[in-house]
């Protein structure tokens, strides 16, 4: 095929790319060495995002059209068209893990993958050497390949010669600046016509005998469907088995046969270190041919000047850390309150329309329905997206400048006593804001034990959902006075439940990494990029992405929810009696208009009657069942609580329910005068709100990350528990000490 691609024609996600005659092309490379650019140059930019067959990574394909320039005829068929999938970054195509197994499953169509009519492999121009390893793997595998040699704008005065590097592997090689859109053009001729050749090339690696003895027992082991007829091509996949099959390795769907043989032969290989002699020959073999590839004689160029003396600083032990916690208080400044203004404008938009809604339909069932539960559950979904925005522009904006490998390098020593990595912390941080975009900012992540454990811990976090509760309870039950005549008891306590919840977040990482959520703590292994200016255009498409995800899947359970419990605590309504509220007395706060009967109402909807139900079961924490009803109202939002207390208390809408609920909270007696809420009560009542997961949207994230409820279920049983002991032995033992 002579016909090139026309730039940036992709197609939606309607598009037939689902159809089996449609050539599937794979894009290979480092992590850092520009693929996505390329994806987007290729693709015309506009992806469909999925999951890999049996996993749940992220897999991004687009459907291209192949026509040349100023060919305005109509594709003629499945010849014309090829769908163009991005694998995940990798350094090699050596697994240990399911993730991991992406690359070799992909390149040879295994565990449920296509096979590929083709694969580009992207290359960094200014760190040849080790670009070239993953290269020589595909190679020795035989897969139809096409190279990439990218970035060449930063490979120096004597870049790699793209012909020299065809010539070494026997395939095509292409000179690309990414960034820029140069190359493009040739890169989609070349695909275009790999489509129709399949171009394999062929290395000659000198390993060692006994290492070829041992690939030959592997071979014998190899299931019938991984093989080809091919001798050197299934050779070199016995070689992967056994580089990567061990007895630690977390790897999915290995033929138990050959899992056996590959331990055996491990193991019988004694004082031998297999995995050095693969890793030593090939980059043997490399260096051999360094320098008829490029007039730079240093096959490891080191890093550029500026980027050596800016780490000398973002990597120290202290000032390192000292930039950081500058940029994440400006992350943070970003979603408490930049992000707030669009929050208010989208409350007041949904407000609106609430108003409308009752003014235009008849009063009755339909009207609470479409104002209350739907327009209200649609004010649920979209009242996350200018956090959700903000944190990934801020993410994406320190991924592309190169920081956010730093980042992760500068926390690892601290997070791998956790069982995790440096990645984790980000997401973990992002917390403090909202669980919701922190889950999903765990996409960075390229393991997904270590994205499950941290979505598992994230949620502990003190989010800001949180601040309204921990505010009226604070205000309500503790006194504004001084600890040691100049510390104000509130803050104190405000900051202690900050301290507190980071403090369970992290023991509970621990914790699960050991037990639920066990795996073997893969080492960091992270390449430090030069530092380059952020791509706005991408970071900007990464957000809509990410959004449009979101508001399409998360969304429409977290709408469902929001109907739901709209309809536990609006149903079944009280029988109409006709009375007259109730006349106050002196001093008593008088209810607002109409809010007698809301609390009637919802002392006698099932959101009451399950609050009194649950009222034996809370009890031991201090809680009676109008809290009750507060903590299943507080599942759409937890800020809800404040205005659910309020209708319990028979305060209606005001504009400032939290101050009258102070007061009405401060007052309540039992039967015997004594006060309801004690400081005691409350501290049990913060420690619940800080441990459970009352958070329906949250859970729904988690379900949609995770492809499954397996895991939102475990995650609300296990806070719910530790949210329910924690409480008790707070009010328990507080009560034993008299307080």
């Amino acid at each position: 095929m002579t016909a090139a691609a026309e730039s940036g024609t992709a197609s939606s996600a309607s598009a037939p790319s689902a159809a089996p005659e449609l050539p599937l092309v794979l894009l290979f490379g480092n992590p850092n060495v520009g693929k996505t650019t390329l994806f987007n140059r290729l693709s015309g930019q506009n992806a469909r995002v999925g999951n890999y067959p049996g996993i749940t990574v992220e897999r991004r394909v687009a459907t291209v059209k192949l026509r040349a320039r100023g060919d305005d005829a109509e594709p003629r068929g499945s010849a014309d068209r090829f769908d163009l999938c991005d694998v995940p970054g990798a350094y090699s195509l050596t697994a240990r893990s399911a993730e991991e197994q992406i690359a070799i499953s992909c390149a040879l169509g295994l565990n449920g993958n296509p096979r590929p009519r083709a694969a580009v492999v992207v290359v960094d121009a200014g760190q040849l050497i080790r670009n070239l390893y993953l290269v020589l793997q595909l190679v020795e595998l035989e897969v139809p390949l096409v190279i990439a040699l990218n970035m060449i704008d930063e490979a120096g005065e004597n870049p790699p010669s793209a012909e020299a590097i065809s010539k070494l592997f026997g395939v095509p090689c292409v000179a690309t600046n990414g960034r820029a859109g140069e190359g493009t053009e040739e890169l989609r001729r070349a695909i275009a016509q790999a489509i129709e050749t399949a171009p394999r090339g062929r290395v000659d690696v000198d390993y060692p005998t006994a290492l070829e003895d041992d690939v030959t027992r592997v071979l014998g082991a190899l299931p019938e469907d991984w093989r080809s007829g091919d001798e050197r091509r299934d050779r070199a996949l016995a070689l992967w088995a056994l580089a990567s099959i061990d007895e630690d390795d977390e790897l999915s769907d290995i033929d138990p046969e050959l899992r056996r043989v590959c331990v055996q032969v491990r193991a019988d290989a004694g004082e031998r270190d297999i995995d050095f002699e693969v890793i030593a020959k090939r980059y043997a073999f490399l260096d051999e041919k360094a320098p008829s590839l490029s007039k730079n004689a240093d096959p490891h160029p080191p890093k550029p000047k500026t980027s050596e003396q800016v780490d000398r600083v973002l990597l120290h032990p202290l000032f390192g850390f000292v930039v950081f916690i500058g940029l994440m208080l400006v992350v943070f400044q970003s979603l408490f309150a930049w992000a707030n203004p669009a929050i208010t404008l989208i409350e007041q938009l949904v407000t609106w329309l609430q108003s409308l809604a009752q003014a235009t339909l008849p009063a009755g069932f339909v009207a609470d329905l479409v104002s209350q539960g739907i327009i209200g559950g649609v004010g649920n979904v979209i009242v996350f997206l200018p956090q959700i925005l903000l944190l990934f522009l801020f993410i994406g904006l320190l991924e592309d400048s190169g920081y956010m490998a730093r980042v992760a390098y500068l926390m690892d020593r601290i997070m791998k006593s956790l069982g995790l990595h440096g990645r984790a912390f980000v997401p973990m941080l992002s917390g403090f804001a909202c669980a919701v975009p922190a889950i999903m900012a765990t996409r960075t992540m390229e393991r997904q034990r270590d994205r499950l454990l941290t979505m598992m811990v994230v949620p502990l976090m003190t989010c800001s959902a949180r601040l309204p509760v921990y505010s009226l309870i604070i205000a309500a039950l503790y006194p504004p006075t001084d600890v040691f005549g100049w510390i104000p008891v509130q803050g104190l306590l405000l900051v202690a439940m900050y301290l507190f919840s980071t403090t369970i977040t992290l023991l509970a990482a621990a914790v699960l990494g050991r037990t639920a959520i066990r795996g073997r703590r893969i080492p960091l292994i992270l390449e430090l990029p030069p530092y380059r200016m952020p791509r706005f255009g991408s970071t900007l498409r990464m957000m809509w992405e990410r959004s449009t995800v979101f508001l399409r899947e998360a969304g429409t359970v977290i709408l469902v929810c929001t109907v739901l419990l709209w309809g536990l605590l609006s149903f079944p309504k009280p029988p109409e009696t006709g009375s007259s509220p109730p006349a106050q007395t002196a001093g008593e706060v008088a209810p607002a208009s109409g809010a007698v009967a809301e609390k009637t109402a919802i002392e006698h909807s099932y959101g009451g009657r399950l609050g009194k139900f649950i009222e034996p079961g809370i009890a031991p924490l201090g809680f009676d069942w109008k809290i009750g009803v507060g903590m299943i109202g507080a599942f759409a939002a937890r800020e809800v609580f404040v205005s659910t207390m309020a209708i319990v208390y028979g305060l209606g809408e005001v504009d400032d329910e939290a101050v009258p609920l102070r007061e009405q909270i401060r007052a309540e007696t039992k039967a015997d005068g004594r006060p309801v809420y004690t400081p005691l009560v409350g501290l049990s009542l913060m420690v619940f709100f800080a441990l459970a997961c009352q958070c329906m949207s949250t859970l729904a994230v988690v379900r949609r990350e995770t492809k499954s409820w397996r895991w939102p279920a475990f995650m609300f049983a296990y806070m719910t528990t530790l949210a329910y002991v924690a409480s008790l032995a707070v009010f328990q033992i507080g009560s034993l000490l008299g307080f």
